[in-house]
C-alpha cells in the first residue's frame, strides 16, 4: 500500500470542472495497482481515504495527528492482507487477527516491534476508525471489548472511565519523564555556546552559530515552548527589553498556528534569557540575514513590521494569523528569513534535534561521559521542573509583591501572587487540565523544597530577632 500527501498544486490541468474538496497534505492511501475499485465496487481504501478526510472535522486538525492515523491504518491494512482478511471481515475475525497482531507488535520481530505507547496509540485510533465505519455501513461491529473502571486522579478525584480491552499497561508517565538538573543545564548552555564547563572559551570547539544554538535553546528551556512553537517564532515576536532589570519574567505570546491544537497561548522569558535572545538578534543574527539573497518559493516579502504584524505582499496581516508554512516563507525587509532562528546565508533554520544531539554527544565525549542524550521536547521538561521548583519555594510570588509594589507589570504580578503554583504551570505549559500537570510534582522532592524554604523562612525569623535586640532601647 501506498502512503501519498495531497497537494492540489496544479489541479486546473487535471480535467476536472473545480478544485477537489480534499485539504492539502492530507493523506491518502493507495493499493499497490493504483486502482480504487474492482468491477465497479469500492475497495476498502476508498472508506479509509473517507475517514481520513473527515478527521479535521472531527477533533483532529493538525496535519501530524493525519499522518499518525493514516500510518496506523497502512500498518493494520497491510498486516490484514498479509493473513487474507478483508478490512470489514466479520467481528470474530476480525478478533482473531487482532490478537495475532498484538503479537506481531508487542513480541515480534524487533525490527516490528513497538512500545506500549505506540501499540495503545494503534488501538485508538484502529477503535475510532471502525466505530466510524459502523455508522457508515462499512463493518459490521467494532473489533474491540471494552471495560468500566473506576479512576483515581492524582487529586483525590474518582472518575468512571471506559477502557479499550486491547490496550496494554504501560510504564507511568512520571517514571518516564526526563529533564536536566542544574548542573547539567548550565553545562548543556555553556557547550551550546562554545565554552568550556567553566565558562571559558573552548579552544577546540569547531562549530558555528553558537550566539542562535544558545539563544533559542536558552529560550526554550526559560519559557517551556514546545519545539515548533520557538522554530517558528519570528524575530518580531520576540518581546522587547524592558528599560529596567525585573525579577518577573516577561510575558511571550504565542501564535494560535505555531501552538499544539491551533490554541494561542502565554508563556514567559526570563530578563536574562531574553537578554541573550537580544545579543543574537543584534549581533550574529544581523550579520546573517544582511543583503541575504535566500528567496523561497511563492515568497512572502515583509514591509513595515511591528510587534502585532506587517504589510505582507502589500496586504496587512497579524502575525498570530500565518501557519508554519507562510512563517517559513517570510522573507524580512532587506533580504532573509523572518524566522527568529536562521542559518549563515539567511535562510531559516530548524533541524535543533541535531543541534542538540551533537551537543550532548561533544559533552560526552570532552566533560562528562554521564551526560544524558538531548532531545527538543526535554527542554519543556527541564522548564517545568525548574518552574514548578521556584514557584513552590514562592520565588515567583515574592518577586512579583515586589514588582507590584514598585509599579511593574501589574497584571502579571497579581496573577503571580494569588494564583496555586499547579494552575501558573498549567497555563504556561498550555496543558487543557492540571491532571496533565500533576506528572511533574511526582518528579519534584516536594519535601526537600519545603525544607529549604522552612529553614530559610527560619533563618530571616532569627535574624530579624538579632536585629531587634542589638537595636534595643535606642528609640
Amino acid at each position: 500500500m501506498i502512503l501519498h500527501f495531497f497537494s492540489r498544486s496544479g489541479w486546473e490541468d487535471w480535467e476536472v470542472s473545480r478544485q477537489p474538496l480534499i485539504r492539502e497534505k492530507m493523506p491518502v492511501l493507495v493499493d499497490d495497482d493504483l486502482r480504487f475499485e474492482d468491477d465497479g465496487v469500492p475497495r476498502a481504501t476508498v472508506a479509509m481515504n473517507r475517514w481520513l478526510r473527515e478527521l479535521p472535522i472531527s477533533g483532529a486538525p493538525s496535519p501530524k495527528t493525519w499522518r499518525a492515523y493514516a500510518r496506523v491504518l497502512k500498518s493494520w491494512s497491510e498486516f490484514l492482507d498479509s493473513l487474507g482478511i478483508h478490512l470489514f471481515a466479520a467481528r470474530q475475525e476480525l478478533r482473531d487477527a487482532l490478537s495475532c497482531y498484538a503479537e506481531h507488535r508487542l513480541s515480534g520481530p524487533a525490527d516490528a516491534r513497538w512500545g506500549s505507547s505506540s501499540w495503545n496509540q494503534a488501538v485508538t485510533v484502529l477503535a475510532s476508525f471502525y466505530r466510524w465505519a459502523v455508522e457508515e455501513g462499512h463493518a459490521q461491529a467494532v473489533p474491540f471489548s471494552y471495560a468500566q473502571q473506576t479512576v483515581l486522579l492524582p487529586d483525590g478525584t474518582r472518575v468512571d472511565m471506559v477502557r479499550n480491552q486491547a490496550t496494554v499497561r504501560g510504564s507511568n508517565a512520571h517514571a518516564t519523564r526526563r529533564y536536566l538538573e542544574r548542573d547539567y543545564e548550565a553545562l548543556l548552555m555553556h557547550a551550546l555556546a562554545g565554552n568550556t564547563p567553566s565558562g571559558d572559551r573552548d579552544r577546540s570547539f569547531r562549530g558555528r552559530e553558537t550566539g542562535r544554538n544558545a539563544a533559542v535553546v536558552g529560550l526554550a528551556l526559560s519559557s517551556g515552548l514546545r519545539s515548533q512553537e520557538f522554530t517558528f517564532l519570528t524575530v518580531y515576536e520576540v518581546p522587547r527589553m524592558p528599560p529596567r532589570r525585573t525579577e518577573v519574567p516577561l510575558p511571550l505570546i504565542l501564535a494560535p498556528a505555531t501552538a499544539k491544537g491551533g490554541k494561542g497561548r502565554a508563556s514567559w522569558i526570563e530578563y536574562d534569557d531574553l537578554a541573550r535572545v537580544w545579543d543574537y538578534i543584534d549581533m550574529e543574527r544581523s550579520l546573517s540575514v544582511e543583503q541575504s539573497r535566500w528567496r523561497p518559493e511563492d515568497a512572502l516579502q515583509i514591509e513595515e513590521p511591528d510587534y502585532e504584524g506587517a504589510r505582507i505582499n502589500g496586504v496587512r496581516r497579524r502575525w498570530r494569523s500565518l501557519n508554519v508554512d507562510e512563517r517559513l516563507r517570510l522573507v524580512q525587509p532587506g533580504g532573509g528569513s523572518a524566522l527568529l532562528a536562521v542559518q549563515t546565508g539567511g535562510q531559516p533554520f530548524k533541524d535543533w534535534a541535531s543541534v542538540l544531539g551533537r551537543t550532548a554527544a561533544r559533552i560526552r565525549n570532552r566533560f562528562d561521559a554521564a551526560f544524558p542524550h538531548i532531545f527538543p521536547h526535554l527542554t519543556r521538561h527541564t522548564f517545568a521542573m525548574r518552574t514548578l521548583e521556584r514557584l513552590v519555594k514562592g520565588y515567583y510570588r515574592q518577586a512579583a509583591q515586589l514588582e507590584h509594589d514598585t509599579g511593574g507589570d501589574a497584571a502579571l504580578a497579581l496573577y503571580l501572587t494569588k494564583a496555586d503554583p499547579l494552575l501558573v504551570l498549567r497555563d504556561l505549559l498550555g496543558h487543557s487540565s492540571v491532571v496533565t500537570t500533576q506528572v511533574y510534582l511526582h518528579l519534584l522532592d516536594t519535601q526537600r523544597i519545603y525544607q529549604e524554604a522552612a529553614a530559610e523562612a527560619a533563618a530571616d525569623t532569627a535574624a530579624t530577632a538579632a536585629a531587634n535586640a542589638e537595636f534595643e532601647g535606642e528609640h
